[in-house]
């Protein structure tokens, strides 16, 4: 079982027990957090990419750790105009732990406009 899923503008592909590290998320060092916006399904037989059925399925995550990439150095260089800046970046990333791949069976709705509508009236039928 796998599933994709979407965050930081990125896709990554997920099966519970794996670890893998993802742009900054505001959640804690071993809390839970929840990825919601899956863009793929599979569960062993079946593929899901349809997006009404993906909005059932749930990632269940913990949060490992919080850290910050190796130091990257930008340069800008023109040759011949004593044109040079040096500047560096350190991206901040966060370590998860994928736990669960949930599907929500949700519950189907109750009919209380239905009911509401038989005790006051409040159907489409004419009354003589």
């Amino acid at each position: 079982m796998y599933a994709v899923i979407r965050t930081g503008s990125k896709q990554y592909r997920v099966s519970p027990g794996d670890a893998i590290t993802i742009e900054k998320i505001d959640v804690a060092e071993g809390k839970k957090c929840h990825f919601k916006d899956v863009v793929l399904f599979h569960d062993g037989e079946n593929v899901v990419a349809d997006p009404r059925e993906l909005s059932k399925v749930r990632v269940d995550a913990r949060v490992v750790s919080q850290g910050r990439s190796e130091k990257l150095t930008v340069f800008k260089y023109k040759p011949k105009k004593g044109y040079r800046k040096k500047k560096g970046h350190r991206q901040s990333l966060t370590r998860v732990e994928i736990e669960d791949i949930i599907v929500v069976r949700k519950t189907a709705p109750r009919k209380k406009a239905a009911a509401a509508g038989k005790a006051g009236g409040a159907s489409g039928e004419a009354k003589e």
